[in-house]
C-alpha cells in the first residue's frame, strides 16, 4: 500500500511539471547520429574489411 501511494505521488509530481523534454531536438540528435555513422560506415567499411581479411589471413592454428 505504501509503495502505491509513493507511486501516485511521484506520478502526480511528474504531471504536474510544465517542461517534460525538448522531444524534437532528441529525434534530430538521433537522426544526425545515425547519418553520421551510415557515413563513416560507409568510408570504413572497405578498410575494416581488409583489415580483418588480413588478420584473419595471418593467423596459423593448429
Amino acid at each position: 500500500m505504501r509503495a502505491a501511494s509513493a507511486y501516485r505521488a511521484r506520478l502526480s509530481d511528474w504531471k504536474a511539471q510544465p517542461e517534460r523534454g525538448d522531444v524534437p531536438g532528441w529525434v534530430l540528435i538521433t537522426i544526425m547520429t545515425a547519418g553520421l555513422v551510415a557515413a563513416l560506415w560507409l568510408v570504413a567499411e572497405p578498410l575494416l574489411s581488409d583489415l580483418f581479411v588480413s588478420a584473419v589471413s595471418g593467423v596459423s592454428g593448429p
